[in-house]
């Protein structure tokens, strides 16, 4: 059930302990892709999810901002420090918890946040206040994974099938003209970049040319699998922290 949609007597007769919170950034992702690009794929691939997974879920409303100060040179990008993001996600995932829904699974479409997600878990967890996981969508998609970039041919692809009016095609040429084909400057496997207009002239890392629309369709079958069986396990887990050894 989505939260936004739900009245409070909705969400009070649910008889469910699992959430799922979609997180993301507005940020650039090239000439050609929307700056919510991630909160659009996450939000996309958690309903998929939701829709997959037969028990009633608690679906919070997404989190638009993230660790995205990679790409300040681009207009329009917003950002947070990692600790204001892990601080707001952990709250938002411990006021679910306040409710009932103390199994919560991130669902993350940003890279930048990755990292972070993956310590909220562990922090809200550990502290016994929920039992919390990160899920990742692009991580989840099998051997296309290997081509995520930036505004590159995955995240093309699932825009192309989710969100078709938000991609302007008339920019698909210039975006790949313009890309890096990686991310980063790298030597000795030391990235020496920090930010991402170091490295690419117009925000895209890989070919978006190559993110044709029954890609995207492909995407979002593995991922919402992938996430619906991530549900199932959290739902049937043991949540006990284990004794003192």
């Amino acid at each position: 059930m989505n939260l936004t949609d739900a009245t409070w007597t909705d969400i009070r007769d649910l008889e469910t302990d699992l959430a799922v919170v979609p997180v993301g950034s507005t940020e650039q992702h090239g000439p050609h892709a929307p700056l919510g690009t991630d909160v659009l794929t996450a939000e996309a691939v958690a309903d998929a999810g939701l829709e997959r997974f037969d028990d009633d879920v608690v679906r919070a409303p997404a989190i638009p901002v993230g660790i995205a100060e990679e790409h300040r040179q681009f207009p329009g990008t917003m950002w947070v420090s990692p600790e204001t993001f892990r601080s707001y996600v952990r709250e938002a995932v411990e006021s679910l918890a306040a409710h009932g829904f103390d199994r919560v699974v991130i669902v993350n479409g940003h890279g930048g946040n990755v990292d972070a997600v993956r310590e909220v878990g562990a922090t809200v967890t550990r502290a016994g206040d929920a039992y919390a996981v990160p899920f990742t969508w692009f991580e989840a998609v099998g051997e296309h994974a290997a081509e995520m970039g930036h505004g590159g041919p995955l995240e093309t692809a699932l825009l192309r099938h989710c969100e078709p009016d938000l991609v302007r095609e008339d920019r698909i040429d210039e975006a790949s003209a313009g890309s890096a084909e990686r991310w980063g400057e790298w030597v000795s496997h030391t990235n020496l970049a920090y930010d991402s207009a170091e490295f690419t002239d117009n925000g895209v890392v890989g070919d978006p040319s190559a993110g044709e629309k029954e890609r995207g369709e492909e995407l979002l079958e593995l991922a919402a699998d992938a996430l619906a069986r991530l549900l199932e396990a959290v739902a049937e887990r043991d949540v006990s922290r284990p004794d003192r050894r």
